[in-house]
């Protein structure tokens, strides 16, 4: 059966059984779009009309197509595009809330869910609902470019929820392309930067920043010089060099590192790309909360997160004004020694710490971001200090029980549940009890491996 457009053009409703309809590539640019019915929105070459998908009868892409129906404004026909989506296979599934990425070999998900309470003045359509929302379950492009990132897995930990005494959600940013979380802003900052002319990239890092904007760059082909300090170890160094980044070790810690970084950037051409202090990076870890909200059937009843510059918590802030969840409260886990979020906090001011000796050397900026002061005035942060030890006894823990291996700067938020912190926030009553769930930003694993944790075990008597 064939649709006939205003044209004459035909268009094909796919249909099959269960009114489940497999589709030949994604559009993502249509998350958390709004589609009244009946009427026909296009999209990378699909038009939904009401309940119904319609390909283009010359195919997904092609040069004919319907046309939208009479009424729509130009508003709606004008982010239309003719160029299918770069991911290959999806399903729509009608009258489902899509909740999380479902694999179908290389493809992903896609739920469309009619009845939204959006759109009321529109009419009903063939459903006798007033309006499909489709959510997308991909990574939301930026500027029209498929992001670097991808939508990371949110599993339940059954060692972690005994260990806290209520559900722990476990998201998986160690399985990132880059091995971390920043691949979520510091690709978007670098997509934004190839745009506007640049021609290098520089960046400090104490690793995972690194890794990330090396992998952008090879993404867009353009080249990177990433300065890390002597503290980072040879492991960032070697996965540097192999994704093809000039390496240069400047100092002992972070700060120097970004010194140097920051007289690079004088040369024309180059583009200097922060590892945690900037708007764009924000906004691209920002992601990582909107997932979260198509994932989870609530919002969480607290979110633990690692900070070093403060860019996740920027991040994590911003996400969850964004999805309107702004009274979660956020627990914020740093090391001693490398702690100068909790000395920011507490001085109420930035604060500057003298050296970094933490062990965990991807939390190590002796300085955090004004912004991740800011954002503890705009919703409830507590901040939770451990100490190195407990930081790696944690990661070892974690290996033991969940069969992954990560780093120490993710190992801070795992002592903060592993050592029954976050019971005694509730009992003080700076955490609500009982707690609905506990979300953990599993932050990162790229720059650990079990020689290291052996080494790290001994340099700190624990063997």
């Amino acid at each position: 059966m064939f649709l006939s457009g205003p044209d004459n053009t035909q268009c094909k409703p796919l249909r099959g059984p269960k009114s489940i309809c497999e589709l030949p590539f994604l559009f993502p640019h249509l998350l958390g779009a709004h589609i009244p019915s009946p009427g026909h929105v296009r999209a990378a070459g699909i038009w939904l009309a009401g309940p119904h998908v319609f390909v283009p009868a010359g195919g997904p892409g092609s040069s004919t197509a319907c046309k939208t129906r009479p009424g729509l404004s130009k508003q709606q026909t004008a982010g239309a595009m003719s160029d299918p989506c770069p991911l290959p296979g999806c399903v729509i599934e009608h009258g489902h809330l899509g909740t999380a990425a479902r694999p179908l070999g290389r493809h992903l998900s896609l739920w469309c869910r009619a009845g939204s309470a959006v759109g009321e003045d529109t009419p009903r359509g063939p459903t006798g609902h007033q309006s499909i929302r489709c959510q997308a379950m991909a990574a939301q492009p930026v500027g029209g470019q498929k992001p670097f990132h991808i939508v990371s897995p949110v599993l339940e930990s059954m060692s972690l929820s005994k260990a806290v005494g209520t559900k722990v959600f476990m998201k998986l940013e160690n399985v990132q392309p880059s091995g971390s979380f920043k691949i979520r802003g510091i690709g978007h900052l670098c997509q934004d930067a190839a745009k506007k002319g640049c021609r290098h990239f520089v960046c400090s890092s104490g690793g995972n920043a690194g890794l990330a904007a090396a992998y952008a760059a090879r993404k867009l082909g353009l080249p990177i010089t990433v300065v890390v300090p002597s503290s980072s170890g040879p492991t960032p160094v070697r996965k540097l060099e192999e994704l093809g980044a000039t390496v240069e070790v400047y100092g002992k810690v972070w700060d120097d590192a970004n010194s140097r970084a920051q007289e690079l950037a004088k040369t024309e051409g180059w583009v200097s790309i922060p590892p945690f202090d900037h708007p764009l990076v924000w906004e691209g870890h920002a992601s990582l909360v909107r997932e979260l909200k198509d994932s989870l059937e609530a919002k969480p009843g607290a979110i633990v997160v690692a900070v070093g510059g403060g860019g996740l918590l920027a991040g994590v802030v911003a996400g969850l004004q964004q999805v309107g969840w702004q009274d979660v409260p956020i627990v914020a886990a740093e090391t001693l020694g490398a702690h100068s979020f909790h000395e920011a906090l507490k001085a109420g001011r930035l604060v500057t710490l003298p050296d970094i000796t933490s062990v965990a050397t991807c939390l190590g900026a002796k300085t955090v971001a004004a912004r991740a002061l800011e954002c503890a005035r705009e919703c409830q942060v507590l901040s939770q200090v451990v100490e190195d030890a407990e930081a790696v006894r944690a990661v070892e823990q974690f290996l033991d029980e969940e069969r992954m291996l990560v780093e120490p700067a993710c190992g801070a938020p795992l002592a903060v549940l592993y050592s029954g912190r976050l019971q005694r926030l509730q009992s003080e009553g700076r955490l609500r009890s009982p707690l609905r769930s506990v979300l953990l930003v599993l932050c990162g694993g790229s720059n650990i491996h079990t020689a290291q944790l052996r080494a790290l075990k001994s340099r700190l008597g624990l063997q």
